[in-house]
């Protein structure tokens, strides 16, 4: 049976609007090239590990009896009216996006495209990705035109995963059309899933805002993450500060440092467009001095690890350290550039004896080999000789944690004031 909907990636960015989709009731089916992935949402399973609570295998289960079907198939791309290119997108060793997956995603969409069909891109992109690069794939693989025979258009993801006030349907969607059309074509589209459709200019003006909402975070982070290190060495309570200046009703907006940052919002630098092979020749340097700032915070974790180990009369080398909360942030168990990762390996390489706690990660793997998984979290606390919270999991009883904890590290500051030593 055809669709009405066809969403082109069913990892972080296309599975929650597919959910979305399927609960307001349009008949979707999921386009994915891993076989493993669809597999995986066939049988009723969340095709990565861990969960963020917004997407459950449940769900998945509750998306399929609604009549959602995952495919490899790009037959099925040729039967619907909207189709969503939710690809991933990654920042490189060369800091440029890896426009990849977008482009493999065109071509299998391009060559079933129909006349009078809307095309939406929702994956991290920069400025001009839609008409410059999908558009050109689009229309040489189709022998069609976008913006006469079909719609295209640009909508910067907002999902926040693990968020429980805000989800897909009540959080404002962005579009941008490459003419009023298909901005029209994509409000009608978004409006039978959103609350609320707001129109930018265009494409590109709707590319710009994913960088900078995304921007926005790592530079804000990044100061945080800057008065962490200078509060703590001038023995000022930077949580206390944070607390007291929130309470400004106007020019501030509370940001809190943390262990580095994570997570699928990549920080953009427009200036590398690695896909038209140039430089725009002004870099955003901002961009530039958050990246390296929130870089460098994993590194801070590991030092001020072995300075209270030391404190302690204990040596990194050694020392049973147990991490608690492997994704990139609280609440999921995604992992994609979690700073976990590197923190657990700059212990090893130090020495230490690395376990780990959380509850959407079953299995967890540094440096090519398993760490082992506390079943029991209060008495793996209570045996490790340095406690490190790097994600606060509502089921975490915090107050109980440093009770039982010999020593706790909280890179969170949401430990109890006095609990715990924090960041």
């Amino acid at each position: 049976m055809p669709a009405d909907l066809a969403v082109l990636g069913l990892g972080h960015l296309g599975l929650p609007l597919a959910q979305a989709a399927t609960a307001a009731g349009i008949s979707t089916v999921g386009y994915d090239p891993d076989p493993h992935t669809v597999a995986e949402l066939r049988a009723g399973r969340l095709p990565t590990e861990g969960a963020d609570g917004s997407l459950t295998a449940a769900g998945v289960r509750r998306m399929l009896s609604a009549g959602f079907r995952a495919t490899t198939e790009d037959s099925e791309l040729g039967r619907v009216r909207t189709a969503v290119i939710c690809a991933p997108t990654r920042l490189g060793e060369d800091r440029a996006l890896d426009l990849g997956a977008i482009g493999d995603a065109a071509r299998a969409l391009a060559a079933r495209l129909r006349p009078h069909t809307t095309v939406l891109l929702e994956s991290t992109a920069y400025p001009g990705t839609t008409e410059d690069y999908l558009r050109p794939l689009l229309e040489s693989g189709s022998g069609l035109r976008a913006g006469r025979d079909f719609h295209l258009a640009y909508s910067p993801s907002r999902f926040d995963p693990g968020n429980r006030r805000h989800g897909y349907t009540n959080t404002p969607k962005v579009i941008g059309g490459l003419t009023p059309a298909c901005t029209e074509a994509a409000a009608a589209f978004y409006g039978r899933i959103c609350e609320k459709v707001v129109r930018a200019r265009g494409p590109r003006e709707a590319e710009a805002v994913k960088v900078l909402e995304t921007n926005y975070r790592h530079v804000n982070i990044a100061l945080a993450n800057e008065m962490a290190v200078f509060c703590h060495d001038i023995g000022v309570d930077l949580w206390d500060v944070v607390r007291c200046a929130e309470t400004k009703p106007f020019g501030f907006q509370a940001f809190r440092p943390g262990p580095g940052v994570g997570g699928h919002g990549v920080p953009i630098d427009p200036n590398y467009l690695s896909y038209k092979g140039r430089s725009l020749g002004h870099p955003l340097r901002m961009v530039e001095l958050a990246q390296e700032v929130n870089g460098r915070m994993p590194r801070y974790v590991i030092r001020r690890c072995a300075t209270l180990l030391n404190e302690h009369g204990k040596s990194a080398r050694g020392a049973r350290v147990l991490l608690l909360g492997v994704g990139y942030k609280a609440d999921t168990g995604d992992q994609e550039g979690s700073p976990a990762r590197e923190i657990a390996s700059r212990l090893m390489e130090l020495g230490a004896q690395i376990s780990y706690h959380d509850p959407y990660v079953p299995q967890w793997r540094v440096l090519g080999r398993p760490v082992p998984r506390a079943d029991s979290l209060y008495e793996a606390a209570a045996i490790a000789d340095l406690t490190v919270l790097l994600q606060p999991h509502r089921t975490y009883d915090l107050q109980g944690l440093a009770v039982k904890a010999q020593l706790l590290l909280d890179t969170r500051g949401a430990s109890p004031a006095g609990a715990a030593h924090r960041l």
